[in-house]
């Protein structure tokens, strides 16, 4: 069997997985957010923590519940990171710098798990269980919480109340996230992967020399790194390393995990809205992009020139013999089309076409299928911005689930699509322009452009993943990479949730005769064209200068 032909069935055994679980866990979903009944323990939570569970929130209290947390999470988990070296299970390990401490506490928190550090060589038990594992879990349900509060502002009317962003998080993390993680971490031990709280030993001599590994709590990280569409690994190879990522099973299940509430939760959305044809029209959207960039890297992974191409039947450089080209494809567009940012090769070594498809993946706003609620949010975004197009071009006001977008609706969809892009090119142009962060770049010309803009694309989509030919761990890499997944990461999401309280005021208009159906193939493919375009638009000068001048010069 040829290595395409293997990873193609792969790819097939993987989507029916994800059909197998689409309507279930969509379902369960959509009455967690829909239910007004608290377990046991989540009213223990909502105890410690002082919160109204049944208080309802318009979208600046909601916003002010998302910025609160999410800024008290910076603040702990920096100064956990500053006092490690007095914490018991810290292996030994120094306290961390505080530019890389302010730049992991706001990698974590902000979801998208960028690390400028060795994690095996740097943090010690208790700040990767009790600090980023912990922000795996809650920096997920925070983006669920907001894609819900946009949902319930289409469903809703004539009222500015979102919900509760304490119950949604809490629920997020409690119903969700934690028992599907525990499912997650048993199978990966069961594959193989490692969990334990071992200290630092010798697995042996090479070349003259001895080589040492920490333990950890990895298989139970690993799972919620992929379900939450986090990212960071325990080791730096991340899920490259076999203690991470054992074999080809393994490898299959994780990018399962990586896919899972992204591509359900829009079952989720079509149920809350009463319209499941809704959700299979965003769900066709963000698969057809998904599976389009898939079947794409494969092919110009394997499509190289030249001898090393022929003798390793493609472009092995960087990849895992134990997965090969075709899944590293996959997992590689997985993550990049989500926040995810895991990785198991290194994007850096993919063929000059291969690493523009990851950046353009990162730069459609990781909406196909995206990140766990930012995903989901980000398309409507889109969907909104489509339905502005088209009711452009036959004179119409548009509308979208019964509601009006008008002039403050479209302002806000644009201020959400451009805060990103702004972000991304005016720090890259910043780093390029000075002398110091050039120095950093491994690799000269288009290449080393090419990791500057991906470190700057990657921080501000907060996907988190890396050219890993960029030393990033410098005073001004840390400091405006970290500002640029924070910006990238809470920026976006106020007007997220203004927008979601502008339609939950309105009334909602009946449809007729000249209403776009937005729930149908002719809309999707509106929906398609609408991203790819804004995209091209936006970023095409910038890739011109990168990857597309690297591949088409091999």
């Amino acid at each position: 069997m040829s290595p395409f032909l293997a990873g193609v069935l792969q790819l097939l055994a993987l989507i029916a997985a994800l059909a197998l679980a689409y309507r279930p866990l969509g379902d369960y979903m959509a009455q967690v957010y829909s239910s007004d009944k608290h377990l046991r323990v989540e009213k223990w939570i909502y105890k410690a923590i002082g919160a109204n569970p049944n208080a309802e929130m318009r979208w600046p209290a909601y916003l002010r519940g998302v910025l609160a947390f999410s800024a008290a999470s910076v603040l702990f988990l920096y100064l956990l990171q500053r006092v490690q070296g007095s914490l018991p299970g810290s292996l030994g390990f120094s306290s961390i710098d505080p530019d890389q401490a302010f730049n992991t506490a706001a990698s974590f928190v902000s979801n998208t798990n960028w690390q400028s550090y060795y994690g095996e060589q740097a943090m010690g038990h208790v700040v990767q269980t009790g600090g980023l594992a912990v922000q795996n879990f809650v920096s997920a349900a925070v983006g669920i919480a907001v894609a819900v509060a946009l949902v319930r502002g289409f469903a809703r009317s004539r009222t500015g109340e979102l919900g509760n962003f304490w119950a949604d998080m809490v629920r997020g993390v409690v119903r969700i996230l934690i028992p599907i993680s525990v499912i997650g971490a048993i199978v990966l031990v069961a594959c193989g992967a490692i969990q334990n709280f071992a200290g630092i030993h010798e697995v042996g001599q090479f070349m003259g020399g001895s080589q040492q590994w920490n333990g950890g709590a990895v298989a139970s990280q690993e799972a919620i790194k992929e379900l939450g569409t986090n990212g960071g690994g325990y080791f730096n190879a991340n899920s490259a390393h076999p203690f991470e990522n054992p074999n080809a099973f393994s490898n299959l299940f994780e990018i399962f995990l990586i896919l899972l509430i992204p591509f359900a939760l829009t079952r989720t959305f079509g149920k809350m809205v009463g319209s499941i044809k809704q959700g299979y029209a965003i769900l066709a959207t963000m698969a057809t992009i998904w599976l389009g960039f898939v079947l794409l890297m494969m092919w110009t992974e394997f499509a190289g020139n030249g001898p090393a191409f022929e003798a390793a039947g493609g472009a092995m450089e960087g990849k895992e013999v134990r997965f090969g080209i075709s899944t590293s494809a996959i997992f590689s567009i997985s993550t990049t089309l989500t926040s995810t940012g895991a990785v198991n090769s290194f994007h850096s070594s993919n063929t000059g076409l291969g690493g523009g498809l990851n950046l353009l993946g990162m730069q459609l706003g990781e909406i196909a299928p995206g990140g766990v609620g930012s995903g989901l949010y980000g398309m409507l975004i889109m969907a909104i911005i489509a339905v502005f197009i088209a009711g452009l071009m036959v004179g119409r006001t548009p509308e979208y689930l019964g509601k009006k977008i008008g002039t403050r609706e479209i302002k806000l969809a644009a201020c959400y699509i451009l805060i990103t892009p702004a972000l991304v090119l005016c720090f890259t142009a910043a780093a390029m322009a000075l002398p110091t962060p050039a120095d950093s770049m491994t690799n000269s010309g288009a290449h080393g452009f090419s990791e500057i803009l991906y470190a700057y694309t990657s921080g501000a989509n907060n996907n988190g993943s890396a050219f890993a030919g960029l030393n990033a761990d410098t005073q001004w890499f840390n400091t405006t990479i970290g500002l640029a997944m924070l910006l990238g990461r809470f920026l976006p999401m106020v007007f997220v949730l203004a927008l979601a309280g502008s339609l939950a005021e309105q009334k909602p208009v009946p449809a007729t005769a000249g209403t776009l159906r937005t729930d149908k193939p002719l809309y999707a493919g509106l929906l398609v064209g609408t991203i790819l375009i804004i995209t091209g638009l936006t970023y095409f000068p910038a890739l011109a200068l990168g990857p597309l001048a690297e591949g088409l010069a091999s």
